[in-house]
This record gives C-alpha cells, sequence and structure tokens, in this order.
C-alpha cells in the first residue's frame, strides 16, 4: 500500500492553490471524485490533505479530537480578526471559555429568545412592500446581525452601527478567499486590501468599545435578559464576560476576542443559511407551497412561537436540506498534533487536514441524486442508513457550534414569520455563483421580488 494519498500535481511555491482559488467548489468537488476518501494536494505551502469518508471525519472530530487542534497555519489576519474567541482558541483557554459560555446558550434561555427574533422580524418587514425587489441576503444580514447583538449582548444597534456592520463585512470577507499571494505577502504589508480589512476591524472594535461601554454596570440588571427572572442575574454573553472579569476571570482582550466571535459567526451562518433556503423555495414552488400550508396548520396565520416551531416539521426538514445543498461552512480545518492514519495513509503532524462538508454534503455515495433539492429525505426512515458524519453543517465532537440551537430556532421563526406574510421569487434567470471565504457566500447581490400572500 502507498504511504501517501494520491492527488493532483502542483506547481512549485503555489502548488495547487491557484486552482483552489480559482474555484475552490470545483476543485474540490473534481479532485474528490478522481482521487478518493483521502486526497493529498498542496496549498501553496502547505501539505494539505482532504477527508471525504463519514468514518474518518467522526474520528477526527470525535473518537480521537483530543490528537487535533484548531490549526495554527492560516496566516495572521484571522487571529488579528478573531483572536482567542471560541473559534481559535485551543486547549485550557477554550475549555474556560466554553464552559462559562454555556449558559447564554442554554435551552432554556434559547427559548426565551423566540419573541426576540419574531420582533425583529417584523421591524424588517415594515420596511417591505409588494413589488419590491430585495437583496435578500442583505436583508437577512441585517436583521440577524441585530438579534444577535440583542441577543448575546443584551443592547440593540442603532440604525448607524448597524450600517457601519454591514459596510464593513465585505472588506472582512474578502480578506478571506482563497488567494495564493497571501502565502507570500504577510499581513503586515500596507496593501490596499490588507489596509481596507486592518480599517474595518478597527471600526467593528469601535462598536464593540461602544456597546461595552453602554454595559458597564448592568451586567446584574435582570431587566437586560428576557429570560432572567426578577432576582436573577442576566444570561447574555456580555453580562456573563463582564460578570467574569469583576472577578479576575476575564481581559478585555479576552472579552474583545468574545464578542467579535460572536458578532460575526453568530449572524452570518443564519443569514446565509436563510438566503439560500429563499432562493430554493423560489426555484421549487410545491416545496415552498408544502410549508405555506404546515405554516397556516400550525400558526393559523399568526407570528409563529416557541411552541409553534416545535411542531413545523416540514419547514425544518427544508432548511436541513438547504444547509445539506449550501452548508454556510463549507470546510473544516484540523491540525493533528501527532502522527495519524487515516483512510489507510499515515498523515504527519502539523498537516492541513480539510474537512469538507461542501464535498460530503453533494456525495452521491451517500444522497440519492444529490443535486436535487428533496426535503423529504431528512424523514427519519430515509436518512436511518446514512453515516452519522456525511452531515456536519456545525461541525462536531467537543467543538460543535455553540450556537447551533439558536441558529437552527432563529432560522424557522424568520422563516415563518416572513413566508406567512410574502413569497420571494429570485428575479435572475440563471443560478448565482458562489464566492469561498471564511463562510459561503454568494458572489453577488440576490436579488428577490416581493409578492404579498
Amino acid at each position: 500500500m502507498s504511504t501517501q494519498p494520491p492527488g493532483p500535481n502542483g506547481v512549485p511555491v503555489f502548488g495547487n492553490s491557484r486552482q483552489y482559488a480559482s474555484d475552490p467548489f470545483t476543485f474540490l468537488r473534481s479532485v474528490a471524485d478522481a482521487y478518493g476518501d483521502v486526497v493529498r494536494f498542496s496549498l501553496g505551502p502547505l501539505d494539505t490533505y482532504m477527508l471525504t469518508n463519514p468514518v474518518d471525519i467522526e474520528r477526527v472530530l470525535v473518537t480521537d479530537d483530543q490528537k487535533y487542534q484548531k490549526p495554527d497555519f492560516q496566516d495572521d489576519a484571522i487571529g488579528t480578526l478573531l483572536g482567542d474567541g471560541l473559534l481559535l482558541s485551543e486547549g485550557e483557554t477554550w475549555q474556560k471559555q466554553r464552559q462559562l459560555a454555556q449558559p447564554a446558550f442554554g435551552p432554556k434561555r434559547i427559548t426565551s429568545l423566540a419573541g426576540t427574533m419574531t420582533d425583529h422580524t417584523r421591524g424588517m418587514l415594515d420596511g417591505w412592500e409588494p413589488g419590491d425587489i430585495k437583496d435578500v441576503h442583505l436583508e437577512m444580514a441585517r436583521v440577524t446581525v441585530r438579534i444577535i447583538v440583542e441577543a448575546m449582548f443584551g443592547t440593540s444597534l442603532t440604525d448607524t452601527q448597524t450600517t457601519a456592520v454591514q459596510e464593513n463585512l465585505e472588506p472582512l470577507g474578502k480578506r478571506f478567499e482563497p488567494d495564493p499571494l497571501r502565502f507570500i505577502i504577510p499581513d503586515w504589508v500596507p496593501t490596499q486590501e490588507n489596509q481596507e480589512y486592518h480599517k474595518s476591524v478597527s471600526v467593528l472594535e469601535d462598536i464593540i468599545d461602544e456597546i461595552v461601554s453602554e454595559r458597564r454596570g448592568t451586567e446584574t440588571n435582570s431587566d437586560i435578559d428576557p429570560g432572567a427572572g426578577s432576582d436573577d442575574d442576566p444570561m447574555d454573553l456580555l453580562s456573563i464576560l463582564l460578570r467574569a472579569k469583576q472577578r479576575g476571570e476575564q481581559t478585555d482582550k479576552q472579552l474583545r476576542d468574545e464578542m467579535m466571535t460572536i458578532l460575526l459567526a453568530g449572524h452570518d451562518t443564519t443569514a446565509l443559511t436563510l438566503t439560500y433556503t429563499w432562493y430554493l423555495l423560489s426555484e421549487h414552488p410545491k416545496v415552498r407551497d408544502q410549508v405555506h400550508e404546515e405554516l397556516a396548520s400550525v400558526c393559523g396565520g399568526e407570528t409563529p412561537t416557541m411552541a409553534d416551531t416545535r411542531s413545523l416539521d416540514y419547514t425544518e426538514r427544508v432548511l436541513q436540506e438547504s444547509m445539506r445543498m449550501y452548508p454556510p461552512v463549507y470546510v473544516i480545518f484540523r491540525e493533528p498534533q501527532v502522527d495519524v492514519r487515516l483512510g489507510g495513509y499515515r498523515i504527519p503532524a502539523g498537516s492541513a487536514i480539510m474537512l469538507p462538508q461542501w464535498v460530503v454534503h453533494r456525495s452521491p455515495r451517500w444522497y440519492d441524486n444529490p443535486t436535487t433539492f428533496d426535503p423529504d429525505r431528512w424523514r427519519p426512515e430515509r436518512r436511518a442508513d446514512r453515516p452519522r458524519f456525511s452531515y456536519f453543517p456545525f461541525g462536531g465532537g467537543p467543538r460543535h457550534c455553540i450556537g447551533k440551537h439558536l441558529s437552527m430556532l432563529e432560522a424557522k421563526l424568520i422563516l415563518g414569520t416572513v413566508a406567512q406574510s410574502y413569497e420571494l421569487d429570485y428575479v435572475r434567470d440563471r443560478p448565482f455563483d458562489l464566492r469561498g471565504s471564511l463562510t459561503m457566500h454568494p458572489d453577488e447581490p440576490m436579488g428577490m421580488r416581493v409578492t404579498e400572500r
């Protein structure tokens, strides 16, 4: 047996990074089809091993997770942006921060946020009129960032702050698009892209500073948190972090890193899930009709409640299928701390291991007609025989997304609130292109026509 997995040939210095940067989605799919469960290729100086068998993915994320860490091979930009927040921190720091943050994402507290989610959604709809053409990605990002700030920071963004967040997301996203030159040009070199990136980070940090300044002294005020009793401390994340700082368990930098992580990661993936869901519903009117029928039966024309969401089974399957076809997080990276053996091959410590949701979720090995939008593939009897990690939009293992349940509830409530008032129809007569960054974005505005129901 070969000691090295197969893979495509690269060019000196750049390896396969140019192919990957040109179209990561086509590149990943093509090398998986050509070379099998374990593929070796080079992204500039990085030896990368892509795993597409759910058995191997489960070993990395769950069974042997202690052998792996979040990679330190990424450039300095992501460290500048997210620091030691939950997404990037390791070891004792991560364990401490995860344990500290967990109450903010507990089931009881998440349940208490349903009204906040629908209130913001209705506020968004107040600005809609039948016949409008809305960039649905922009609309979903705006409402989800407002929700995450109120839910996790115990305050509301002003219109000016909301606009500033939206305007500065583009330079941030562009900085993390695949680009082979980034392996050569350090983050500190004052290219136009680097300058725009650091300016955007500075703007977001200023907004975070404004929020923290506003909240100081209110971290024990139960009125901040809709889920807190009159004698209880608020359990929004910022209140928790501020109380921890008073006890000497949190530095200003740790607080900033966690807030930046939640501000960005806490709204982006939900906004993308909804964006792709609206597109798929527009393209599949029979599925859309079934969503409307379920909403009419369960909600009766009223704004959906937390109790209603428990009965929105078909709506949940629609969201699951959307995340299968268009996973907002399209690849996960891990770095083995010791030599490991996966798929029959030795993978050396310090390598980059890539776990691509984009490839696995669309594999004909695990899904019949994988490019077909079919929410009923998530019925229990149809999903029972699929491997556990043939679907992992929220990652898996100890480091699965802490906001999974928050995101799913939010997506259901926003979809249910909007869909009872309007249908959204994609205005172009061609599919959209995709752009890879930290998450998978549409590469153009997602214009959709608003039609009253």
